[in-house]
């Protein structure tokens, strides 16, 4: 488990955590146990990287593995650097809901809102902290 004092890999919002217990709360039914919504990052989309969720069925050698408010997100072991300090969020409007990534880490966006640009937390950054 990857560790810095007073710098946690991924937090929840209150929105963010009651979607996510409603997402294993629907998962529930399904023959292998959820164990929380992984969440990672892949190469992708004009800005060169996306976001990916999926309910998590396992864990894997190096997930990050995150419990805050009732709510469990596991941190894909390749995405943990680019993750690192961001903030999970869920926001709705009259046109759509989704997960909302407020990530320090996160250099420029796409036009579209589809991929990111995201650059890994520096080592010397983590020896600050």
């Amino acid at each position: 488990m990857f560790s810095i004092p007073g710098l946690k890999v991924v937090s929840l919002t209150d929105a963010a955590a009651s979607r996510i217990r409603e997402i294993m709360a629907q998962a529930a039914g399904d023959a292998a146990p959820a164990l929380g919504l992984r969440v990672g990052v892949k190469k992708g989309g004009c800005a060169g990287m996306e976001y990916t969720f999926e309910v998590a069925r396992e864990t894997n050698k190096g997930d990050e593995v995150v419990t805050e408010k009732d709510a469990t997100v596991i941190v894909d072991a390749k995405a943990v650097l680019f993750l690192l300090g961001t903030q999970l969020d869920f926001k709705s409007d009259r046109f759509s809901s989704t997960f909302v990534f407020n990530n320090p880490n996160q250099v420029s966006a796409c036009g579209c809102g589809e991929s990111v640009e995201i650059k890994p937390r520096a080592e010397p950054a983590l020896a600050a902290h």
